[in-house]
């Protein structure tokens, strides 16, 4: 099995963003990070997971992912996912990273975990701290595309 942990941060919501990420499989790990300049706190979590998911080279693993993410963990484990899904995400944000979580999420075996963030868990903490600093790149991060052209349409 692999174990994804995953965190994301904004400061702000939005503000700057990013995302960390830790693979686990084995004992072997593997780190992951990335920040953006405008982005939401929602965004990131969901990102982090998707990131991982879509660094898994193989197709068919049974993956656990363990975060502190209610809006994250809820949305699958509850099913409103599958709900947003059959009404095209009406009224819903962040569809284009929902998508993209999908075609990663069919192609394993997923569990989710919920764990309490900032409450000490290693691995989180862990997480926690690559998303933060991913997010302090200030005027060198990239553009979060998607979310921008909305926020700034909207």
């Amino acid at each position: 099995m692999i174990t994804i942990y995953t965190d994301g941060a904004a400061k702000g919501n939005p503000g700057p963003g990013g995302y960390g990420v830790v693979l686990d499989y084995k004992g072997k790990r593997k780190e992951l990070s990335e920040g953006f300049r405008l982005t939401t706190n929602n965004r990131m979590e969901l990102l982090a997971v998707i990131k991982g998911l879509e660094s898994i080279k193989r197709e068919g693993w049974q993956v656990l992912v363990v975060s502190d993410s209610k809006y994250v963990v809820d949305a699958v484990e509850k099913g409103w996912l599958k709900n947003w899904v059959a009404k095209g995400f009406k009224g819903k944000k962040n569809q284009d990273l929902w998508e993209r979580f999908l075609k990663s999420f069919y192609k394993h075996q997923v569990k989710f975990k919920w764990v309490k963030g900032h409450a000490g868990h290693p691995e989180n903490e862990r997480c926690d701290q690559l998303a933060v600093e991913a997010s302090e790149g200030g005027e060198e991060l990239p553009p979060d595309t998607v979310f921008e052209q909305i926020y700034q349409s909207g």
